[in-house]
């Protein structure tokens, strides 16, 4: 039985990689996003595609499909520090917050403009309020935007979106089972972030330097990789076990080792493992996508994509300029932040789990998420002209007001953007709170 299971997984992940390779092969001659191509592979290989399904185990696929996130936003991690995450938190906070409680509102709206029941329609809105950190950075390195400024902005806002995105879900947690506002259960969620991050920050940085300048001294890249592993894998397992995604365990954990000497040479040697699991969590993408529910959902579809692209990049922009930082700056971020992913997939089987859904909103949050995610490469790679031709058309009196306002609030906020982003969350809250209690009243 054992033996059978091994060769079910080393048949499904030969299959992954070799329809993954071929077809991201062509989408490189086509000079188009590997991506897509690794979307395209799990459609193809899918259960939703005729003659039948390559794959024979999906679960095991959807797990490695974990280890890529997991190693993405470690990495991730290396690449910041505390100094920058100080200096870009205010900025997440603001543009996260209004963005979620913008998409949960605009959600609603269009669910009961098609008909749909209240509950329905309100976890249709959280479900278009979660970007997918995973998609947006994997689209940024793929087009060497990673290390521009505007990029770890838009990394800082997607990790805060996922902190506010679980307060989001114990509140619908609560509105589902017993029809109120559960206080308790939202005060529960927030205190439980704060003491993970806070010890996990607190513990890591006064434990980790010293013992990864012993584990150094070996000179073995061997050592050094699976010690940092291990931290790695632990921290996420823990997120888990609190209510958190494993992006923010591999993330936090990430950024304490990239204090460290070893940060570099630790980015170097994740890079290619990284990658290998990158593309099987792409494949995996693909493969929940059906074809037929693409067919007998598209009206919806593509008038809920639409709002996700229209009300994300307006949400986005306003939040990260009125947070005191320039029009070109805001509009490339807004233009990032565009695609649904795995939370609000995770969203949407919670409804279902609670029986409080019907049962078409899982498959059309898998169009809207596939949607997106095909248009996500496009939509940056036009943010320039975009920003150019507005440059152009705006009135010179209005874009050096703008300039203005930036700078100013730039400076009012120097030095307390930490007391700015805890003032924040605690005013997200609420506000988002009273929001989903009014929507589903």
């Amino acid at each position: 039985m054992e033996n059978a299971l091994q060769n079910t997984l080393l048949r499904d992940l030969a299959v992954v990689m070799i329809v993954a390779g071929v077809v991201t092969l062509v989408f490189h001659q086509l000079r188009q996003p590997v991506v897509l191509g690794y979307i395209l592979a799990g459609v193809i290989i899918g259960p939703h595609t005729p003659p039948f399904a390559l794959i024979v185990d999906e679960g095991s696929i959807r797990t490695l499909a974990d280890l890529g996130v997991i190693l993405l936003m470690f990495t991730l991690g290396l690449q910041f520090n505390l100094r920058t995450l100080r200096r870009i938190g205010s900025t997440a906070v603001v543009a996260a917050s209004l963005e979620i409680m913008t998409m949960v509102w605009l959600g609603y709206q269009v669910g009961r403009l098609f008909g749909w029941g209240k509950m329905d329609a309100l976890f249709l809105g959280a479900m278009l309020s979660i970007t997918s950190t995973t998609i947006i950075i994997k689209t940024l390195g793929e087009l060497r935007l990673l290390k521009e400024p505007f990029a770890k902005m838009i990394t800082g806002i997607s990790l805060v979106e996922d902190m506010l995105g679980i307060t989001l879900t114990a509140v619908l947690s609560g509105i589902a089972m017993t029809g109120a506002l559960e206080w308790g259960a939202v005060g529960k969620t927030a205190g439980k972030a704060v003491v993970f991050l806070s010890s996990v920050l607190v513990v890591g940085l006064l434990l980790l330097p010293p013992l990864f300048r012993y584990i150094a001294r070996f000179k073995s890249a061997e050592t050094l990789l699976v010690a940092a592993l291990g931290l790695c894998f632990g921290t996420s397992l823990l997120a888990v076990h609190l209510g958190f995604s494993v992006a923010l365990g591999a993330f936090v954990i990430g950024v304490i080792l990239g204090e460290t000497r070893e940060a570099g040479r630790l980015n170097l040697l994740m890079e290619p493992l990284r990658d290998m699991f990158i593309a099987v969590f792409f494949v995996s993408v693909g493969l929940l996508i059906n074809p037929r529910v693409l067919l007998d959902y598209w009206a919806p579809t593509l008038v809920i994509a639409a709002v996700v692209v229209a009300g994300k990049m307006t949400a986005f922009s306003f939040g990260t300029f009125i947070a005191g930082n320039d029009l070109r700056t805001a509009l490339r971020v807004g233009t990032c932040l565009i695609p649904i992913g795995e939370l609000s997939l995770i969203i949407a089987a919670l409804g279902l789990s609670l029986g409080v859904i019907s049962e078409f909103l899982y498959p059309v949050a898998v169009s809207v998420a596939a949607v997106t995610t095909l248009l996500t490469p496009y939509l940056i790679r036009h943010a320039d002209p975009m920003i150019h031709w507005l440059d152009r058309t705006l009135p010179r009196w209005l874009l050096n007001s703008l300039a203005l306002y930036s700078q100013w609030l730039a400076r009012l906020l120097e030095g307390r953007s930490s007391l700015v982003a805890s003032t924040g969350v605690a005013l997200f809250i609420t506000a988002l709170s009273e929001l989903v209690a009014h929507l589903s009243a």
